[in-house]
């Protein structure tokens, strides 16, 4: 019952400054490599980590590789945002669900997140195309599921 109000309060704190056709984590999304400096990645994951203990959405890292996509997907899974569920789909592999806590998900983004230029390319292979891994935060309703 107290979480539901919490929840009640903060959406109405939310719309207070966002526009109303405007979900407040609408915006909460960047492709790797990323220009962000280190303080500005762990902001975003911080605003993701909240978002997704309070709303119904989930947070979506996709890797490309070449000939290969991995999809990573984090929803909380309590009330108080301490335990997630993590969601991996590899081309290759399957699904794979597992119970990680906040702190694990929070690094792992961090990680993920702050790869530079040549990082991404040495995963991907020199001189290869590839195209650049997204995250990205969307309703739960909208995440694909095994």
């Amino acid at each position: 019952m107290a979480s539901e109000q919490r929840r009640k309060r903060r959406a109405a704190d939310h719309a207070g400054t966002t526009p109303d056709d405007e979900a407040p984590w609408a915006d909460l999304e960047m492709t790797v490599p990323t220009d962000r400096d280190h303080a500005s990645v762990v902001a975003l994951v911080e605003c993701a980590l909240v978002e997704l203990t309070h709303e119904a959405v989930g947070a979506v890292f996709i890797s490309q590789q070449v000939g290969r996509s991995t999809r990573t997907q984090y929803v909380a899974g309590d009330d108080v945002g301490e335990q997630f569920q993590k969601r991996r789909f590899d081309d290759r592999l399957g699904w794979h669900e597992t119970t990680i806590p906040r702190r694990a998900v929070r690094d792992e983004l961090i990680t993920q997140l702050s790869r530079s230029a040549s990082t991404a390319a040495e995963r991907s292979g020199e001189g290869a195309a590839s195209d650049p891994d997204v995250f990205v935060v969307k309703p739960v309703r909208e995440l694909r599921t095994p």
